[in-house]
């Protein structure tokens, strides 16, 4: 019972660690003269198949849709947050980002930018990776 316990309180703790990384890069991005659209954007994929999911949607002041992905860690060791957006985690936002897009007639300009929190540090990478 008592590792239930824990892994309980190790998940709540993770989640909360992750809510307040997105609430520091969603700060960032605002004092940088983005606009919120919508948090934590999600679309399955099928019954049993793991969709996409995007942290954060802005507009730029251009009006550039902005997709973002938040990753924060203790510290740089192993590449640092930012190193961990690999081809799949892309596969994933650039999905739910497609699915999110078809509710525009004709949908605006877009990015994927990723938010790495390395040890409190606040990097933001506009144009991390492209769709194509």
């Amino acid at each position: 019972m008592a590792g239930g316990s824990e892994k309980a309180t190790g998940e709540k703790g993770t989640k909360a660690q992750g809510d307040a990384a997105e609430a520091q890069a969603l700060a960032h991005l605002l004092r940088h003269g983005l606009s919120l659209v919508q948090r934590n954007y999600r679309v399955a994929a099928g019954p049993r198949l793991r969709g996409g999911e995007v942290d954060l949607i802005l507009r730029d002041a251009d009006g550039t849709l902005v997709f973002v992905e938040v990753r924060a860690r203790r510290d740089a060791a192993h590449g640092g947050a930012a190193a961990s957006v690999g081809a799949t985690k892309q596969r994933r936002l650039i999905f739910a980002a497609t699915h999110y897009l078809r509710r525009f007639g004709s949908p605006p300009p877009c990015r994927f930018d990723v938010v790495a929190i390395d040890a409190g540090e606040v990097r933001w990478l506009r144009a991390a990776f492209n769709a194509a």
